[in-house]
């Protein structure tokens, strides 16, 4: 069985681990490999390269340093659909939604291209008679990314190309669930010719994130995944004096008015609930429906889930593949039950699916939950499955009563034709990423992702202007010079 390696200081090198997990399929639930839970050691190893590597990297000029990103971006292109097919062999979403993904980590890629004008300080001349001031950003130092399962490819992309753009030296702890992912764009990586110790891959769990946390050399550290994780990385990060953007769990609410446009609504709606098997960060998970738009909606997303095709990622008709884990596939099934018992109706019932020639996948079928009651534990858990809850207001007010009632603000939506309406939605709810008639408002790489309340943990968010800021320091200086100095030169 392939054991994977990590990839420190330029070279690919054997774990010293003792503990190791499979990597599954989890549409066949064949064990594609064996991936090591790096000691705290193997850590140390790769800080400490990357630490020598920032001496020369730093001073290597922005536009240098782009060029390696230039050539990374053709390389990704020239490999995307290999890429693609090992997401869905080890993640289970399907070939279209691997292909996506990683056409977002290529566009982080082009945006940090523009790296030497991003980094651009300020200067002011003569703030006082024969004193210049100006503002410079420099890199931090090491940095590193502990990355999700449910976007093997594309998450590390928030991050690495700004840091390594912007001087620093990285860092990436992948999900022991999906390391084959990252193992395949570090061989790329490699193939750009980047000097030793710049960018550098140390597969693991608990103990190596701690290492990570721990490590007095390691700067900044960025993190997706749930709202307890992101919790524990942010206060254990910050006791550590590290910047941290720890990017939480998620509740998402769509709202739908009686004068949307109800097969649109419908269509995106679905597809941002079940994309995925809804394990993303910016999945739909509630619908509320507004006055008449109740009766009509209900019935065509009811249609659209129990129609939806489920299978292997990698069949060409496949519309929704697998959840990732058996451990995954249990506690979905189980909050689905809680819904039941909370009161809830179940309208489409997606549990223990038969998905011929695949037995032993851990599928769910798209499941919806009536009359979910806002207080339930179902309304107020992210389940991360192919679970939308539906809930019922009178009027646009109530509805974002609700929604800003919630925990999490990581994204809200509203379908409406109504411009009216969307002004006022998009100014008083209170999440991150707001979608108009959107169902997935994931933005573009040129604007930084957002999310609030216990959705998001620190300041400065991934992508864009934002990660410029994160992965810098800015420094001021103050200076005069004599006229009788410059004479002489």
């Amino acid at each position: 069985m392939n054991i994977l390696p990590n990839y420190i200081n330029g070279e690919w090198q054997t774990s010293t681990a003792t503990e190791h997990l499979e990597v599954i399929n989890p549409a066949t639930t064949e064990v594609l490999a064996k991936v090591p839970l790096s000691p705290a050691t193997e850590v140390d190893r790769a800080a400490e390269s990357a630490a020598i590597a920032f001496i020369s990297w730093r001073r290597t000029p922005a536009t240098q340093r782009v060029q390696y990103l230039f050539l990374l971006k053709f390389l990704l292109e020239e490999h995307l659909e290999d890429i693609a097919q090992t997401i869905t062999l080890e993640c289970g979403k399907t070939l279209a939604e691997s292909r996506g993904e990683m056409r977002r980590a290529i566009e982080n890629v082009e945006v940090a291209c523009s790296i030497p004008m991003m980094m651009q300080g300020t200067n002011s001349e003569d703030i006082a008679q024969g004193i210049d001031e100006m503002m410079i950003r420099q890199p931090l130092g090491v940095c590193a990314a502990i990355c999700p399962f449910n976007f093997p490819g594309m998450i590390a992309f928030w991050f690495l190309p700004y840091a390594i753009a912007c001087g620093n030296t990285y860092i990436v702890k992948p999900s022991e669930k999906v390391p084959l992912t990252m193992q395949k764009i570090f061989k790329l990586l490699e193939q750009t010719g980047l000097p030793k110790g710049v960018v550098n891959l140390v597969n693991g769990t608990k103990v190596t994130v701690d290492a990570i946390l721990e490590h007095p050399q390691i700067k900044a550290i960025s993190f997706v995944g749930s709202t307890p994780v992101a919790k524990y990385i942010y206060s254990w990060g910050a006791v550590n004096g590290k910047r941290i953007q720890a990017q939480g769990g998620a509740k998402n609410p769509i709202i739908v008015l009686p004068d949307a446009d109800m097969v649109t609504t419908t269509r995106i709606a679905a597809d941002s609930a079940f994309g995925c098997a809804g394990q993303r960060c910016l999945a739909a998970s509630i619908a509320i429906t507004v006055g008449e738009a109740k009766q009509e909606f209900t019935k065509a997303i009811a249609e659209s889930a129990v129609n939806r095709v489920v299978g292997n990622g990698l069949d060409d008709n496949v519309e929704m593949g697998t959840v990732i884990n058996s451990q995954s596939k249990a506690r979905i099934e189980n909050l689905i039950e809680k819904g039941v018992e909370s009161g809830a109706n179940l309208l489409v019932d997606g549990r223990n699916p038969q998905i011929s020639g695949y037995g032993q996948g851990y599928f769910i079928r798209p499941t919806i939950l009536q009359d979910v009651n806002p207080l339930s534990e179902v309304a107020n858990t992210e389940i991360f499955g192919p679970v939308l809850s539906l809930m019922h207001v009178n009027n646009l007010d109530e509805a974002i009563s609700l929604i800003n009632k919630s925990q999490f603000g990581n994204m809200a939506c509203l379908f409406t034709s109504s411009g009216a309406a969307a002004r006022k939605f998009r100014y008083e709810a209170e999440a991150g990423n707001i979608g108009i008639n959107i169902g997935v408002a994931a933005p573009m790489a040129f604007f930084p992702f957002s999310g609030w309340k216990q959705s998001f943990f620190g300041d400065l968010h991934g992508q864009a202007n934002h990660a410029v800021e994160f992965f810098t320091q800015t420094k001021v200086v103050v200076e005069r010079w004599k006229d009788e100095w410059s004479r002489k030169f």
